[in-house]
C-alpha cells in the first residue's frame, strides 16, 4: 500500500471512529435535538482535526442524526410526530416482512444461531439496566432478524434506519423493557420454528404497541 493510500485509509478509519462517537453522544443526549454541531467546538471536544470530522458528518446525515444547511451547518435532528410515524410505518413494512422471510429461511434449514445469540445478549443487558446498552441490544436483535432473510436489499434498508431505531429506543427507555424482551422471546421462537404467519403477526404487534407511547419523547426537554 502506498503512503497516500495508507493515509487515506487511516483518515477514513478516524472518520468512522468520530462518526461512532458522535452517534452515541447524540443518542445519549450529550448533543441535544436542535443543537448546532459547531465544527471548531466539536473538534476541540473530541480532540480531533476538522478534516475527519467533516467526513463523519455526512455519515450522520445519511442515518438521519443531523440535518445540514449551507448557513447553519450540521444541526442535530429534532423528533417530530411525522418523523416518528414515518419510522414506524417503515419498520412495519420492513420488519414484519423480514420476520416472515427469516422464518421461511430457517424453516428451510438456515441457522437461527445469530438471532438466538442476539436474544441472549439482550437478556443479559436488560438485567444490567443501562438504557443505552438495552437500546443497542434491542436494535441488534431486530437487525439480526433482517439479516436472517438473506436479502441484501432488506439488510441495506435496515442498516439505513437502525441508528434512528436505536435512538428512539433510548428515548423511550422508560417503557417496560421486560415486556419488550418477552415479545422478543415469542418472536424469536416463532422464527426459529419456521412459523411465518405467527412471526409476522408478533412482529407487527410488537412494533405497533410502542408507536403511541413513543410520542412522549416530543414532550421531553430538547436541551
Amino acid at each position: 500500500m502506498t503512503s497516500e493510500l495508507a493515509d487515506s485509509a487511516e483518515q477514513l478509519s478516524l472518520s468512522r471512529q468520530i462518526h461512532a462517537r458522535l452517534r452515541e453522544a447524540i443518542i445519549r443526549g450529550e448533543y441535544p435535538q436542535g443543537h448546532k454541531l459547531a465544527e471548531v467546538r466539536v473538534a476541540e471536544e473530541l480532540s480531533v482535526s476538522r478534516v475527519p470530522l467533516r467526513e463523519a458528518v455526512p455519515m450522520l446525515e445519511m442515518e438521519g442524526f443531523v440535518v445540514t444547511t449551507p448557513r447553519r451547518g450540521a444541526v442535530v435532528t429534532t423528533w417530530t410526530t411525522e418523523l416518528i410515524h414515518n419510522l414506524f410505518d417503515l419498520r412495519e413494512v420492513l420488519e414484519v416482512g423480514a420476520a416472515g422471510l427469516a422464518a421461511r429461511e430457517i424453516g428451510r434449514g438456515a441457522s437461527a444461531e445469530r438471532i438466538e445469540e442476539a436474544l441472549a445478549h439482550s437478556h443479559a443487558v436488560v438485567d444490567d439496566g443501562d438504557p443505552y446498552l438495552i437500546a443497542e441490544a434491542s436494535t441488534l436483535l431486530h437487525e439480526s432478524i433482517v439479516e436472517a432473510t438473506g436479502n441484501p436489499l432488506m439488510q441495506a434498508s435496515m442498516r439505513s434506519v437502525s441508528g434512528r431505531v436505536q435512538w428512539l429506543f433510548f428515548l423511550t427507555s422508560d417503557l417496560d423493557v421486560h415486556d419488550a424482551f418477552n415479545d422478543h422471546v415469542e418472536l424469536v421462537a416463532a422464527i426459529s420454528r419456521g412459523d411465518e404467519r405467527m412471526a409476522e403477526a408478533l412482529a407487527f404487534a410488537h412494533i405497533e404497541r410502542d408507536r403511541e407511547p413513543s410520542f412522549a419523547v416530543l414532550h421531553q426537554p430538547l436541551g
